[in-house]
């Protein structure tokens, strides 16, 4: 009588499968999970301009990324105003940034990477229209 053939899948083929699928699981989920500190077509900010004169920036929107060095003010109706950290070629700089109180629902917390979306009023004073952390 003659024999048949064995109808049970290869383990070997099994496990080549699961690593397989694992492996792009993984991938996934590293690739989704990296926020990214754009902001659409928003240009991002020269600190140079900035520290020339920061007036001349008024009414314009910029992304600027940095770490938050201080938390300076808070209060519930007004907001917060933080230092924000900003690694240059000469060396770090530091711009103060209002968060207004519609964002009070973030927990932001100093030494931490964001990435802010703010728009200059007058007085060259920087206020957060939207807000990233990285």
């Amino acid at each position: 009588m003659a024999r048949r053939a064995s109808s049970r899948p290869n383990p070997g083929i099994i496990l080549g499968v699961a690593a397989a699928i694992a492996v792009a699981v993984f991938a996934g989920k590293s690739m989704l999970g990296k926020k990214s500190a754009s902001f659409g077509d928003v240009p991002v900010l020269k600190i140079e301009d900035l520290l020339e004169n920061g007036n001349s920036l008024r009414g314009n929107e910029y992304v600027v990324e940095g770490r938050i060095d201080e938390k300076l003010q808070w209060t519930a109706d007004r907001g917060q105003l933080v230092s924000l950290r900003v690694e240059t070629p000469g060396g770090d700089e530091f711009i103060g940034i209002e968060i207004p109180p519609d964002f009070n629902r973030l927990n932001i917390d100093t030494q931490q990477k964001y990435a802010f979306r703010v728009k200059f009023r007058q007085g060259g004073i920087a206020v957060a229209s939207g807000v990233n952390r990285l």
